[in-house]
């Protein structure tokens, strides 16, 4: 693959300060995106040198502390849409998205790629971000549309039923799209490094199923084991 110089990289920032331009004109909060692009910017960076490091050692102690923390950093980012109730539902937060998408994890790298060893951290750990990203985003969406729909007077059973199908709407989305409209980021970055397109289909096939699983079974985990928290908000 091509590697990207710094001054082309750099080009690429222009639109993105034009959003942050668009939101400080608006009084919309550029602070938070540009937080965001910094953070996004530094953060790719020391995964970076974690991972080439991590990709040389192949430790399996080193790959499950790595999966670890991106449980406890996506549950905590998850509730980011309802943060007066981050402190209640964190760990409900944090074992829906782990019981869920590390069987998930385990299926598809350990069932469906046969990864040997298990512990593959060119496998494991780009995967296991992919998915639990989703998961994350879908306890995010179930969580603030709920809470919307209990505070305009809807009853429990129609506040989960409306928050569970805006949850879905990004992965349905992208299920109508894919091949039409977009060609997602791993199909892409397999084709660019030359792999054949009908290898790519393959794995992209794979990844859709397993993105739309997370995002339904962590959304319903997740309300399932914050039922009681959910009473009380009704209450």
């Amino acid at each position: 693959m091509q590697t990207i110089p710094l001054f082309n990289l750099s080009l690429v920032l222009i639109p993105a300060l034009l959003v942050v331009w668009i939101l400080w004109r608006w009084s919309a909060e550029p602070g938070s995106a540009l937080y965001a692009l910094a953070r996004m910017v530094i953060q790719l960076i020391l995964i970076g040198f974690v991972l080439t490091y991590l990709f040389a050692a192949e430790h399996a102690l080193m790959v499950a502390a790595i999966l670890s923390v991106m449980l406890l950093v996506s549950a905590w980012i998850a509730l980011r849409s309802v943060p007066e109730r981050r402190t209640t539902l964190y760990f409900k937060a944090l074992l829906a998205t782990g019981a869920v998408n590390v069987l998930l994890l385990i299926l598809i790298t350990q069932a469906v790629l046969t990864s040997d060893p298990w512990f593959q951290p060119n496998q494991v750990i780009p995967l296991a971000g992919m998915i639990f990203a989703v998961g994350m985003n879908a306890i995010s969406l179930f969580a603030e549309r709920f809470y919307a729909e209990l505070e305009s007077k809807a009853s429990t059973i129609k506040a989960r039923n409306t928050a569970y199908r805006a949850t879905l709407i990004p992965t349905l989305n992208s299920l109508l799209a894919v091949g039409l409209v977009s060609l997602p980021g791993m199909m892409t970055g397999q084709i660019l490094s030359g792999v054949s397109p009908l290898i790519a289909v393959r794995y992209q096939i794979m990844i859709m199923l397993v993105l739309f699983s997370s995002s339904g079974l962590t959304a319903f985990a997740f309300y399932y084991l914050a039922r009681p928290e959910f009473s009380e908000e009704q209450n």
